[in-house]
Parts: structure tokens; sequence; C-alpha cells
């Protein structure tokens, strides 16, 4: 049973690859798991994937993050359709910062490390900033998604003042670790694969080169690019420039509330804080601030409404698909892939080699369960011990676990991470997993060195 309990997620993996329908693909995986969690029974297993699909929402957090990316789509609307997000592009080519592809390239990815609250926030700001500076410049949609989700992810682990941060502090403090803080402040240094990622993306922003399949794509399909469902039209959305205040007013909002609210909610302390609460809250409050600034510039309220609703719909279809990983992530936990990974790797006899081991399963869970916050919570009690019974720095094995996840996530189709950078983007999501496969392969093979460097170091 418990080897039967890596079949759901890689075929998941088989299904979204052969097919392309990452719906299928989610669906089928769940319904698998479902199945073999009710003995093989497929009946039930049906009516528990039902009734798994209900418990998403008995967990707050879930719920708010999708509520949040619904309510993000109104107030995306609200920005592109009043004309702000056209004079913001127009302010920064006028300015010169965003006047050619490499500095396009730049304050994009600037912008995903100054938003480093919340990773969903991150991509869908940047991403719909640098969709339009990326099209006017006749630069691919593909490699903008590359750029924001190599940033905003990595960034999150390293940036430690967000949901992150805290969940990794209470899940160490829960596992008998008596600094969690202190621990968790140095895995930044030895978090090899987020640095080297961001190393990697500002190198091919400022060589402005690409390789592998999106060096291709980008040869083969040069400027123009195909429409892509939810985004026809988009252009005939964004009205003529206005003011940039009606774009970065809602953003500031949005990114300051972030941090406002965590530190109300962690009662001083950001890292106490309820990072979905403060999410929901802050895009609630911008999107408020966006509908009643177009109201005071004369726009009808039920042409507004109307519009915001456009808005979540255009967004139904990706929050379906982060709810289908989120029930599968659940059933996956249930089923006891996690727990099967991590056994495999608590009997490996060579202590050294421990934090490149921790790195890979890290890895390989997150690439077959789409979720670094999942990986997380199955890895690190079986981190811990391990770390201290080997003698092995507990900052070197909590970042190769932390590294790790994030390594995975940037590898799997299933990712809602990964799923959101493509939507950000506008692209076709099996074409940005694609081009950005070899950068996280070569970005990870790096890393895994390093590890086997740093665990020889540091146990010799």
């Amino acid at each position: 049973m418990e080897a039967l309990s890596l079949f759901p997620p890689l075929l998941a993996l088989v299904v979204a690859v052969w097919t392309r329908n990452v719906y299928w693909a989610l669906g089928l995986a769940i319904l698998v798991s479902e199945t073999l969690l009710a003995g093989g029974n497929p009946l039930m297993g049906v009516l528990e994937s039902v009734d798994r699909s209900v418990g998403v929402f008995a967990s707050e957090g879930n719920t708010r993050i999708l509520l949040f990316c619904l309510i993000i789509g109104a107030l995306m609307a609200y920005m592109r359709t009043s004309g702000g997000v056209a004079a913001m592009v127009a302010w920064l080519r006028r300015s010169g910062l965003a006047a050619t592809p490499r500095r396009a390239g730049f304050i994009t990815a600037l912008s995903g490390i100054v938003i480093f609250v919340e990773t969903n926030i991150s991509l869908l700001s940047t991403g719909l900033l640098g969709r339009y500076l990326f099209d006017r410049l006749k630069v691919s949609r593909e490699r903008l998604a590359y750029i924001i989700d190599s940033t905003c992810a990595p960034v999150s682990v390293l940036i430690l003042l967000n949901g992150w941060g805290f969940f990794i502090l209470q899940l160490m403090a829960e596992n008998g670790v008596s600094a969690p803080l202190k621990a968790l402040v140095w895995t930044v240094p030895f978090n090899f694969y987020p640095l080297l990622t961001l190393a990697l993306v500002f190198l091919t922003v400022g060589l402005n080169r690409t390789f592998g399949p999106l060096a291709r794509l980008e040869a083969r399909s040069g400027p123009a690019r195909p429409a892509l469902a939810g985004d026809a039209g988009l252009e005939d959305m964004v009205e003529a420039p206005s003011r940039p205040i009606y774009m970065w007013l809602p953003m500031l909002v949005l990114v300051g509330g972030t941090l406002g609210f965590m530190a109300w909610t962690g009662n001083g302390n950001l890292l106490r804080g309820s990072g979905s609460t403060a999410i929901l809250w802050s895009v609630v409050l911008a999107t408020g601030i966006a509908f009643l600034a177009l109201a005071h510039s004369g726009r009808r309220t039920g042409e507004l409404l109307q519009t915001g609703f456009d808005g979540m719909g255009g967004l139904l279809p990706a929050v379906s698909v982060i709810f289908l990983a989120f029930v599968l992530g659940n059933s996956l936990s249930a089923l006891g892939t996690g727990r099967y990974i991590a056994q495999l790797a608590a009997d490996f006899p060579a202590p050294a080699l421990i934090p490149a081991l921790l790195f890979l399963v890290a890895g390989f869970t997150s690439f077959t369960t789409g979720t670094s916050w999942g990986t997380y919570g199955i890895l690190v009690p079986i981190a811990v011990p391990l770390a201290v019974g080997a003698g092995v720095p507990l900052p070197l094995a909590m970042a190769a676990v932390m590294g790790g996840g994030v390594f995975g996530d940037h590898c799997s189709p299933i990712s809602d991470t990964t799923i959101i950078a493509s939507l950000a983007a506008g692209c076709d999501h099996f074409d940005h997993v694609r081009t950005q496969l070899p950068y996280a392969l070569a970005a990870g093979g790096a890393a895994l060195l390093a590890y086997v460097g740093a665990g020889l170091v540091a146990l010799s």
C-alpha cells in the first residue's frame, strides 16, 4: 500500500504531460487516490472525492486563498480598464527605465523581489505589469513567466518576513528546535537553490539571451503569439493611458496592507501574523479603493460591478486548478505519499550526504504533490531529528528542505504557483513549464553539488 501511494501523483504528471490538460490530470489523480483509500472500491472513490473536495473549505487558509484569487481578478480588471496600467507602462517607457527588453526584465525581476510578502500577490502584480512591458517590446510572455516564477517564490524563502517564514518557524518549534528563529535566519546563506535561481534570472536578463526550449520558442514564434483562452480581447479592455495612480495606489494598498495586517494579526510580530487573512483583507481593501476611484471618475456603478465580475470570471479556470491542487494535496496526505518518500530517505547510510539527499527528496515530493508548503509539513518533522542524529548543522538541513521544495515546485506542471505564474504572464501553462524546466534543472544541479560539498565540509 505504501508503494502504491506514489501512483496517483505520478499518474497526474503523466496525464498532464500527455494530454496538456491539468484538469483531467488532477481530477484523475484525486479519483485514484481516493479509490486506494477506499480499499480499491471505485464507487466509494468517487463519493470520497466529493467529500474530500468539500473538505478543502474546512481550512480557513485554503478558503481565503481561493477567495483572494477570485477577487484579485476584479482588481486586475479595474486597473486595466482605468488606464492606470497603460499609464504606468507609458511612464516607465518615457522615463527610460523600461525602454529596452533588458531594462524591462530588470524592472519586472526587481518588482518580484520588492513584493516579497506573498507569492501569489507578487506573481500576479509583477505579471500584470510585465505583460504590458514585454508585449510592447515584442518579448515573449514565456520569458516573462520564467522571470516572475523564478523571482517570486525564491524570494519568499529568502526574505522570511511572510507566511512562509512563520510556517517553517512553527514547524521547527513543534519538532523540538530550541532556538527556531536563529536556525531560520541561518538558513539563508545555505539556501543554495533560491540564490542560484535568482542569479540565473539576473544573468538571463542582463545578457538578454535565453537557451533551451525558451530560445527555440522565441526564435520560432518571434514577436507574434497565439491568443490564449481567457486572454482574447485583453487589449480591447485596456483604455488609453489615464493616470498611473489608478495602478500604483491599489498596489501600494495591497502590499502595504498585507504587511500591516500581518503585523496586526501577529500582535506586532510579522512572523506570527496570518498570511492568508492579511492578503484577503488587503485585496478586498485594494479592490474597494480601485472601485471608488473609478466611480469618482464618473463611471456608472452597474458598469463597474460588471467589470469586476468579468475580471473574476477570467480567473475562474485558474482558481479551479488551485482548488483541485488543494484537494489532491489533502488526499495524498491522507494516503501517506510524503511520509513514504521521507521514510525511504531516513535509512540513508552516508551522513555527509544527508543535506543533498534532503534536497532531492524535498524536490521529488514537491514535484509529485505540487506544493512546497505540503512538502515542508511532511519533511521538517523528518529532517530535524535526522540532522540532529547525524550531526548535520540544522540550518543546512532546513535550507536543503526549503530549497528543494521550491525546486520541485518550479519543475511541476501541477504546482499552484507555476499555474499562477503562467496565468499572470498570459502564456500557455505547459509552454511555461517546458521552457522553465532547463533553468530549474541547471540551478537544481548546481545546488545539489553545493549541498554535497557543504555536507562533506560540515562533517569533516
